[in-house]
């Protein structure tokens, strides 16, 4: 199985040279367990691709190059080799993730250093162009005047749904958002506690869409009515052992959807929690260590959870026991150097 691995470049402090790739195991294998290798030539030299995103039909990727604040294009023409796909188009400061709308039509790009949330255009053959910035997030708790001071909007995530509708988080000003179709039409805004820092979000089978925070280390589900207005409807803390300081990073689910895995940077663990009933019920069951420094990154393959350690530079393997949901010891690891996104090959 082939992985391209995004990551931080000199530009970022890092030492990757652009979008590397990783094996893992066979493709026909039962299970994901075999050795991992990752090749010493990069698919396409950039500078940090901290995040990527295919097209939904073309051979095409979409690289957030977050110190330069652009989004590039790379046109597939090999197992293991990309080339420029048009020009880099101006996102915004530390853009730093990237979804395609499913008709492959338009991406939208998040920005954490200036919040802005950028729809851009997709031609014929996947090719962006026309940057538009969609409306800004205001802040929930100044309006209610609650906080005392100005918060910046930190654009943090993109994620399309069902049903002709788009989720964005934004962690300076806690909210998750709704938009119809790739945001032309303006946003339904659902505020999080203060202090939360809503970051990445993942769809569930039970048709609520989980979010997990970066500051208050927490899972959310999030669910809407017949009229399409969104409200929280459960949430749980990540684990009662994680250490002050730690700041979630990742969110992943099991094959059956019925465990969640969120990486925490800082003490370097994985916090499972698992779902029951209709989706809204969650209850925290372990905290293992993820056997990384800086979790960046993880997901599910089969019966493994592939890690990215960001300040460790590598990839670790962690067996999952489907049963209990509970991931074991790594077993397997290699080098990679600062990795931040791990995708899965076309």
């Amino acid at each position: 199985m082939r992985f391209f691995l995004g990551g931080y470049s000199a530009d970022m402090g890092g030492r990757a040279e652009g979008v590397g790739t990783l094996l893992a195991g066979n493709a026909d294998d039962v299970s994901a367990g075999g050795e991992l290798a990752r090749r010493t030539e990069v698919a396409v030299r950039a500078d940090s691709p901290s995040w990527l995103a295919w097209h939904p039909t073309r051979a095409v990727v979409y690289a957030a190059l977050e110190g330069r604040g652009v989004v590039q294009a790379y046109r597939r023409i090999g197992d293991e080799r990309f080339v420029p796909h048009g020009g880099a188009l101006e996102a915004g400061e530390a853009v730093c993730h990237i979804d395609v709308a499913p008709a492959g039509d338009a991406l939208i790009a998040a920005c954490w250093g200036d919040g802005r949330l950028v729809r851009m255009s997709l031609d014929a053959e996947g090719r962006p162009s026309k940057p538009t910035v969609l409306a800004a997030a205001s802040d929930p708790y100044a309006l209610a005047g609650m906080s005392q001071q100005t918060r910046p909007s930190r654009a943090h995530h993109v994620r399309f749904l069902p049903r002709d509708t788009m989720a964005t988080t934004d962690l300076g000003l806690d909210l998750a958002r709704f938009w119809r179709g790739t945001g032309t039409q303006g946003s339904r805004d659902v505020a999080l506690a203060r202090q939360t820092g809503p970051r990445h979000s993942r769809w569930h089978p039970s048709e609520h869409l989980f979010v997990v925070t970066e500051l208050s280390n927490e899972l959310y589900a999030l669910a809407h009515d017949a009229s399409g207005q969104w409200r929280v409807v459960a949430g749980v803390a990540l684990s009662p052992g994680a250490l002050a300081g730690d700041a979630a990073a990742e969110l992943a689910f099991s094959r059956d959807g019925r465990f969640v895995y969120a990486g925490l940077r800082g003490s370097n663990t994985i916090a499972v929690v698992e779902v029951r009933g209709d989706g809204a019920q969650l209850r925290s069951i372990a905290l293992v260590d993820s056997g990384v420094d800086w979790p960046r990154h993880h997901v599910v393959v089969r019966d493994t959870l592939l890690v990215a350690g960001q300040r460790s530079d590598e990839i670790a393997a962690l067996t999952l026991d489907e049963r209990t949901g509970v991931p074991g010891r790594a077993r397997r690891r290699v080098d990679a150097p600062s990795p931040t996104c791990l995708l899965a090959a076309s």
